[in-house]
């Protein structure tokens, strides 16, 4: 499940946003003549960020991103009552904390009467997870058929899954109970600075030009900055550059709906590359098309890496696989979250976490037994054909359509198709981020085991310390460090309480007592503003 994303009205300001983050823009480097070498912590004065006429504004801790990271680390402040609203600022170009998550959900086909790949008490916006989203469904539909589930769960059923809906509206909830619009800044961070004496400078572009117009200045930095953009293969990436089709070729995190459309009109061919979550939902979606609409598409599914059976170093961690699929109930096993797992996370050094990583890591998808039908059905109807391998090549024919030459592991096959749904995920590349990339640059900031940003137990980033003051990194750009499940409801939200607990350590804050957590959760099951 994607979570630091959030989504789009209408996704227009986040199509704006992802073709920008993938460009990776670099912030510029200090002010006046010369420039830092690469590596150097560039640090600003208070005079020289005067001398350039800019709104300051003094506000203790500054979030940027304005995803559900963001909301999920404010919330936590905020019921902590570690800091007020005058005392918070999110930085951001959402209208709300869900906004490009929705999008990404709706375009990937979970529509939200449809339910998502998360467990019943990762709840976003409700860091004590009670009631679970099975409760609250339960004294919903006056059914006891959800809490029942999550009792038997995995054992006896499957895992219980919230719809998006309800995930949704209570963040909506939840956005307004904490005043979340009043500390938003709309706008977009260019860059983070040192400052001298301690704490930042966040530059701050609030209008359409770029171009910075104010600057927070602030003891702490929170970044939750999601993915850098949609993932596309090198192939399809240059095919796309060069043809402008935008209409064959698609990412399955992009708007696409138009490619079913076409595909009613007549037979055709498609080709999907993945194995995930989205894959599942892509493919779900074109038996839905052969269904209900007529359509006479024909699925070529390509899988990197097939996985004919289950799979792991020995018994006690092995994960399900069949039909080229590897099945798990969530992203990571649940131990990840507060098991043993997460404890020998904590424990390990480099190279360790690097092997566990890779151990736990790997493309997964849910085992829906009614998906599973249905693809065994289009295969045995033999309009849906799952093949080992990579494409290597695709070029365009006189007619239009697109000739695709597999490499698998022990031949090579070619296949002609009318469209491919690229269903291989987003771009997780750091530097996709300017922020994040000046951070590397000039802000002492370094990567960890996985390439992403090398973060502490508390998601502090090392390297990046400023007298006082912290850079604190959560979300998928924290992925490699001392906790795996951060891209995940629940894993935002630890890492939020982490980070307050940090802040709270340096005396900066109160962290969430017994008492004060009873009286917190008394008002979130009223609805009470705080």
């Amino acid at each position: 499940m994607i979570v630091e994303a959030t989504s789009r009205h209408g996704g227009s300001a986040a199509r704006t946003q992802e073709r920008s983050a993938v460009t990776g823009d670099h912030a510029p480097a200090a002010p006046g003549p010369g420039g830092p070498t690469p590596g150097d912590v560039v640090r600003w004065s208070d005079e020289q960020v005067s001398a350039m006429g800019l709104r300051i504004d003094d506000v203790p801790f500054v979030s940027v991103g304005g995803g559900i990271g963001s909301f999920v680390t404010v919330d936590y402040l905020r019921i902590a009552g570690a800091l007020g609203v005058d005392d918070i600022k999110v930085v951001s170009n959402l209208a709300h904390p869900w906004q490009t998550y929705e999008y990404l959900t709706r375009v990937s086909q979970i529509p939200r009467s449809e339910r998502i790949r998360s467990d019943s008490a990762s709840r976003p916006d409700n860091l004590w997870g009670f009631p679970s989203y099975a409760v609250s469904e339960s004294i919903r539909t006056r059914s006891l058929r959800p809490a029942l589930q999550v009792l038997v769960e995995p054992t006896l059923t499957g895992y219980y899954t919230p719809k998006l809906g309800s995930v949704l509206e209570g963040m909506e909830r939840e956005a307004a109970r904490i005043r979340y619009r009043e500390m938003l800044v709309t706008g977009v961070a260019t860059t983070v600075r040192h400052r001298e004496g301690g704490g930042y400078f966040v530059l701050v572009a609030e209008g359409p030009a770029g171009a910075p117009n104010r600057v927070l200045r602030c003891r702490d930095v929170h970044l939750a900055l999601g993915y850098a953009g949609l993932a596309f293969q090198p192939e399809l990436r240059q095919l796309r550059t060069e043809s402008g089709d935008h209409v064959s070729l698609v990412n399955a995190y992009e708007d696409h709906e138009h490619l079913y459309e076409r595909l009613r009109q007549g037979p055709a061919t498609v080709v999907v590359r993945g194995g995930g979550i989205v894959a599942s939902r892509i493919l779900e979606r074109l038996v839905k098309e052969r269904r209900q609409h007529g359509s006479q598409v024909r699925v070529v599914h390509v899988l990197r890496t097939y996985v004919a059976d289950s799979h792991g170093p020995h018994p006690w961690a092995r994960r399900r696989g069949k039909d080229g699929f590897a099945y798990q109930g969530f992203n990571y096993p649940k131990s990840v979250w507060g098991g043993q797992l997460r404890a020998e996370m904590r424990r390990a050094d480099d190279d360790k976490r690097r092997r566990l990583y890779d151990q736990i890591g790997g493309t997964t998808t849910a085992s829906r037994p009614s998906w599973r039908r249905q693809l065994r059905t289009a295969r045995q109807e033999g309009w849906y054909d799952a093949r080992p391998g990579v494409i290597n090549q695709i070029t365009r024919l006189a007619d239009g359509r697109l000739h695709l030459r597999l490499a698998g592991t022990e031949s090579t096959s070619e296949v002609v198709a009318d469209a491919v749904i690229d269903c291989t995920g987003l771009n997780a590349d750091v530097r996709g981020h300017r922020v994040l990339a000046d951070l590397l640059d000039h802000g002492g900031a370094r990567r960890n085991v996985l390439d992403r940003m090398d973060v502490g137990p508390s998601f502090e980033l090392r390297g990046a310390e400023s007298g006082m003051g912290r850079v604190y990194v959560t979300g998928a750009a924290a992925l490699g460090g001392y906790f795996p499940g951060v891209d995940t409801f629940l894993g935002l939200q630890l890492a939020a309480q982490d980070v307050v607990s940090d802040i709270a350590a340096r005396g900066h804050c109160r962290t969430l007592g017994p008492a004060r957590s009873i009286r917190q959760w008394v008002r979130w099951m009223r609805n009470a503003p705080i």
